[in-house]
């Protein structure tokens, strides 16, 4: 089998089992619903026929905003775990691992503790705030990694200081949180309880314009994967692609962050396994990763609210106990300095 029909047999069955998970996930939950009458109930929507009952509530109100959001905030975090790994040629970097996620973590629980005490601040403060604390933990990391010979095993470290100091801060913000430091623990394990239209409709236009900015740029990330010198020789603005790339990653990870919490190691493994099958071409590695982490996520999600059920399992719990044994194996696999090809 070539590459090319590799691909596409890859893609085909990743979309397949990406809309069958989320067809389980609207089945599954505290209320188990037919296939057929979800099927069903899925077809007079679309036809303007929604009876509006019990059912139809559970399934367009509760369900499907929520696992669309997690197909959304999935398949984000693993296309900024490719970006974090081709800017820093480091198949170890992700956003959860360089320190972005904490960094963004810092500003989504200032921002939550603002919101409860001053009325002036609304809502949208918590995406703002994690922004800005995201797109400024990558910058420190990213200058902090460039100083050395070694690039990959400088952002390690850089990512493990700064992450550790931005985790710090968090936990003393949780100090302070007095009544709502349960609320707020429970949303920095990740997860998507508070999940509706709004969250949806926030994140799911970042992640699409995510995937075509990241289409449009794989042809540039390709020449990327060598050194700063060939890729200018062969006629790429290196630093520019640096800065998009750096924001896409800060973006993409702190509104996720701010709307389900921290949710780590999807930006490592997805990519990573996915470029073992379809190889460092970013042209086809950059579709696969955007579905596969979409699938990922579905599947977690559904795990979360099911098989505790009626209590839910944050969905960083099982997404850290499937991620920590494949990052120990990649440990194994390469050293720390190696490149992405």
């Amino acid at each position: 089998m070539t590459s090319a029909s590799r691909t596409k047999w890859l893609m085909g069955f990743l979309l397949t089992a990406t809309l069958v998970a989320m067809l389980i996930s609207l089945m599954l939950g505290s209320v188990a619903i037919p296939p057929g009458q979800v099927l069903g109930r899925c077809l007079a929507a679309l036809k303007g026929q929604m009876s509006n009952d019990a059912v139809d509530r559970i399934l367009f109100a509760t369900r499907l905003p929520r696992i669309i959001l997690a197909a959304a905030v999935g398949s984000a975090l693993a296309m900024a775990g490719l970006a974090a790994q081709t800017l820093f040629r480091n198949p170890l970097a992700s956003p959860y691992i360089v320190g972005v996620s904490s960094g963004s973590a810092v500003g989504a629980v200032a921002a939550m503790l603002l919101v409860n005490t001053t009325a002036a601040i609304t809502f949208a403060a918590v995406p703002a705030f994690s922004i800005v604390s995201g797109l400024l933990v990558t910058a420190i990391v990213f200058l902090l990694g460039r100083r050395g010979e070694n690039f990959g095993y400088g952002l390690l470290l850089a990512g493990i200081a700064i992450g550790a100091l931005c985790s710090s801060v968090t936990a003393g913000a949780l100090y302070l949180a007095g009544e709502r430091l349960q609320n707020l623990v429970f949303w920095l394990m990740g997860g998507f309880w508070r999940a509706n239209w709004y969250h949806t409709l926030l994140m799911l236009p970042v992640s699409v314009c995510g995937l075509i900015t990241l289409i449009i740029l794989a042809p540039a990330m390709n020449v990327a994967l060598a050194s700063d010198r060939s890729a200018q020789d062969l006629g790429l603005n290196i630093k520019k692609l640096q800065k998009l790339l750096l924001v896409l990653i800060a973006l993409e990870t702190a509104l996720a962050v701010s709307l389900t919490g921290i949710i780590g190691f999807v930006g490592l493994i997805v990519p990573h396994l996915l470029r073992l099958v379809v190889g460092a071409d970013h042209n086809r590695l950059v579709p696969a990763t955007a579905i596969g982490g979409a699938l990922l996520m579905v599947l977690a999600d559904t795990l979360a609210r099911t098989l505790a059920a009626p209590a839910e399992i944050p969905v960083g719990i099982l997404t850290a106990m499937v991620g920590a044994p494949v990052f120990l194996w990649l440990l194994q696999r390469r050293n720390l300095g190696s490149s992405v090809v």
